[in-house]
């Protein structure tokens, strides 16, 4: 039986990196999660909340206001 022929798989300009890889970057930078943050977000996966409600909960405790 002969095997399929592989097809090259699309370019894309998105790439998805997980929380940790996002980490090791950002330190790179200086910028580091605190423990509290680190939490938030595990609780955000526990809760199954939303990209949108991640971002409002995010920015009411984190956001600056004018």
């Amino acid at each position: 039986m002969k095997k399929p022929a592989l097809r090259p798989q699309k370019s894309s300009d998105n790439v998805t990196i997980g929380r940790e890889g996002f980490a090791q970057i950002s330190a790179v930078e200086g910028i580091r999660l605190t423990e509290e943050m680190w939490k938030d977000f595990r609780d955000f996966d526990l809760k199954r909340l939303s990209n949108a409600k991640r971002r409002k909960m995010i920015v009411q405790k984190y956001g600056t206001h004018p």
